[in-house]
């Protein structure tokens, strides 16, 4: 190995050398018909010989010849370019001082010719070598790319560079008309979308690579459907925030699945710019151990707070988290804690003494059918639990308070949603007693947190089916976990006091494409899909606003605001205000 590289190298260092005399050469033939002086040849040799010189000495230096730079690459031959520069003023001003009458010709010319022919041989090689690399990998998949951007730029180099690819380039397609007689490192366009049957069957592709970041679920949807007919398999290039830097990497590319149907919109959120309002704090999250709650403890924790407290009042969920951040589990150390939000008197013991000046709320009953069951635990967690947590930062002075709510929120129907709605209108209300960013968030459901669609989805494919969807055309919002924290965090540093923010949950996708996607996906065709109806309380459709809520734009291109009227705790608590407080649904008539 060792000595192949050595070989290599001396080539290189040969090959400038030769291009240096070839220069000479090719000059004095076509400049003076070689019929120099016996002084102006001895001239030319010596400043062939200092140029060469310096040419190799300077190389070695700068490490040229050492492997700084991939051979012929932008960077290597600029590097050259200046290695040659410095060589030909070197060489040619000792050249000039030693005679005068030293010929200008060859001090100018000869350099400009011999770093032509220097790159001219790099370029070949590259040429040459990439060719080779393509005849060797004929055995990998043929697969089109579909996307003629910088992800698809990407893909290309990588496949040309591995040593044992998956796949061999058979051409690309891209929807921009300007981009026609474009070649990508030699690949060429073959055609738009639209065109795809056609270039499949010319170019006898069996895989299709989409590198196309920002690709909506419909056009996924529909792509994935045209492949599947085509007998394509359809690979992506992963969502920008599955990149390491924004680079593709090769081992990174996988099949269309259904995290792709539910949504691959970028999250550009920069956490370190909001990382003021979080470093150096004392920060606290309730329902640390659920799926939401363990996720925002793991972005908290990267922004350098002073002290991170979970809490929760499942110990279990309490070890997973402290064991996914920490690496052991413990439970030890005071962060742990281990509280019950409905406990007013012990919540407030936790508050005083650990007094956190950033609170995230994360704590609450969710299943939407189990709490039209039992609609009064949802109000002593989602709205006593709620009025504690508050309450308890408000006597300690927090800063700031991050209320998580749901799209269940908006023009409620159940139990879950009006619940979180007072959880919203209190939080509103201890921001307007102390004038601190005391504010709500509000987005819809989350990819693959527990209970959620997937899960049981899998679950029943497991088990041999059937799949149940509660309606044919029901739809939903999705999210995933971590973007979804990201927007909380940034929501968390842009809300103002009361505020309701509604993070854009994108396109609503129907349940009944997740279950298709999940089966295809587990290769069961054998399961059907059943109907169970819509549950009490549960929409069709959900929405983010309410009736009459005019949302108004944020800084974030993704979170809006809307308005949310306070509610005081003490007509929360009158029982006699219930009535009024959830409108005409009263959850505990289901009791």
């Amino acid at each position: 190995m060792f000595f192949r590289i050595a070989v290599r190298r001396s080539g290189v260092v040969l090959w400038d050398v030769a291009m240096w005399a070839l220069a000479l050469v090719a000059l004095v033939l076509l400049r003076f018909d070689l019929s120099l002086s016996a002084e102006r040849w001895a001239q030319t040799v010596q400043y062939f010989l200092l140029a060469t010189l310096c040419q190799v000495l300077i190389g070695f230096a700068v490490h040229l010849y050492l492997g700084r730079s991939r051979l012929g690459s932008f960077g290597e031959v600029s590097l050259l370019g200046l290695v040659v520069l410095v060589s030909a003023v070197i060489s040619g001003g000792v050249g000039f001082l030693v005679s005068p009458e030293f010929s200008r010709s060859v001090a100018v010319t000869t350099p400009a010719l011999a770093l032509l022919g220097m790159v001219g041989g790099r370029v070949l090689f590259r040429a040459f070598y990439s060719d080779d690399l393509r005849r060797a990998k004929g055995a990998a998949t043929r697969a089109l790319i579909y996307g003629a951007g910088d992800a698809g730029s990407q893909v290309a180099k990588l496949v040309d560079t591995a040593v044992e690819p998956p796949y061999t380039i058979a051409g690309y397609l891209d929807d921009d008309p300007t981009k026609k007689f474009l070649r990508i490192r030699g690949y060429r366009i073959l055609g738009r979308g639209e065109d795809l049957e056609g270039v499949a069957s010319q170019t006898e592709a069996e895989t299709l690579i989409l590198a196309v970041s920002e690709a909506s679920p419909q056009f996924l949807a529909d792509l994935d459907a045209r492949a599947k007919a085509l007998g394509l398999k359809l690979v992506v290039v992963p969502p920008v925030r599955e990149m390491i830097d924004g680079r593709v990497e090769l081992d990174k590319l996988r099949q269309f699945n259904v995290a792709d149907l539910l949504g691959r919109r970028p999250i550009k959120t920069d956490l370190s710019e909001i990382a003021g309002y979080l470093s150096g704090k004392i920060v606290l999250v309730t329902g640390a151990g659920g799926s939401i709650g363990s996720e925002l403890a793991r972005q908290l924790k990267k922004l350098g707070p002073a002290k991170l407290l979970l809490l929760d009042r499942d110990e279990s969920a309490l070890h997973a988290v402290q064991l996914s951040i920490y690496g052991q589990g413990l439970l030890d150390t005071d962060d742990m804690v281990l509280c019950d939000i409905r406990d007013s008197e012990a919540l407030m013991k936790i508050f005083r003494r650990h007094r956190p000046e950033v609170v995230f709320h994360a704590a609450a009953l969710k299943h939407l059918p189990m709490l039209e069951q039992y609609p009064d635990e949802g109000w002593k967690t989602n709205v006593l639990g709620t009025l504690n947590v508050l309450d308890a930062a408000h006597q300690v002075g927090a800063e700031r308070f991050v209320n998580i709510s749901t799209d269940k929120a908006a023009d409620a129907t159940a139990v879950l949603g009006q619940t979180k709605r007072l959880a919203e209108r209190l939080t509103a209300h201890y921001a307007e007693l102390t004038g601190r960013p005391y504010l709500s968030v509000r987005f819809g459901n989350v990819l693959g947190s527990r209970g959620s669609v997937l899960y049981a989805f899998r679950a029943q494919i497991e088990r041999g089916g059937p799949l149940t969807v509660t309606h044919p055309d029901v739809t939903r919002f999705f999210m995933t976990i971590p973007e979804a924290c990201e927007l909380v965090l940034q929501a968390g540093a842009i809300g103002q006091p009361g505020d309701a923010l509604v993070l854009d949950m994108g396109e609503p996708v129907k349940i009944v494409d997740v279950a298709k996607r999940l089966l295809e996906e587990s290769g069961r065709t054998d399961i059907e899909i059943t109907y169970t109806g819509l549950r009490h309380g549960e929409k069709l459709h959900e929405v983010l606003f309410s009736q009459g809520e005019d949302h108004i734009e944020t800084q974030h291109p993704l979170i809006s605001c809307v308005p949310v009227p306070p509610i005081t705790p003490r007509d929360v608590i009158a029982a006699d205000s219930w009535d009024e407080l959830v409108a005409d649904y009263d959850p505990r008539r289901a009791l």
